[in-house]
């Protein structure tokens, strides 16, 4: 039986075979480069966009799944909980 590689066993032979190895953006970057000739506020245009449909898939996914959506509310609300001074 193979085993799963741990932090016990290192790294692995290949790093590019590995899945998360993927670079990462930086904070400061931004990880989608604007099209060339994208003015300013086409990029708005397409993010207000992108989060309408964002807050429609959250709204939809909240009625078909009630019983998740308490769960994630109540798991949120814990954790706001814990955190404040």
């Amino acid at each position: 039986m193979n085993r799963n590689p741990g932090p016990v066993d290192g790294p692995p032979a290949d790093p590019a075979a590995h899945p998360n190895t993927a670079p990462r953006a930086t904070p400061g970057e931004p990880s989608n480069p604007p099209a060339p000739g994208e003015t300013p506020a086409e990029r708005r245009r397409r993010r207000a966009v992108f989060l309408r449909e964002l807050t429609e898939a959250r709204e939809l996914r909240a009625r078909v799944q009630p019983r998740k959506t308490k769960e994630r509310r109540m798991r949120e609300a814990l954790r706001m909980r814990t955190f404040r001074i």
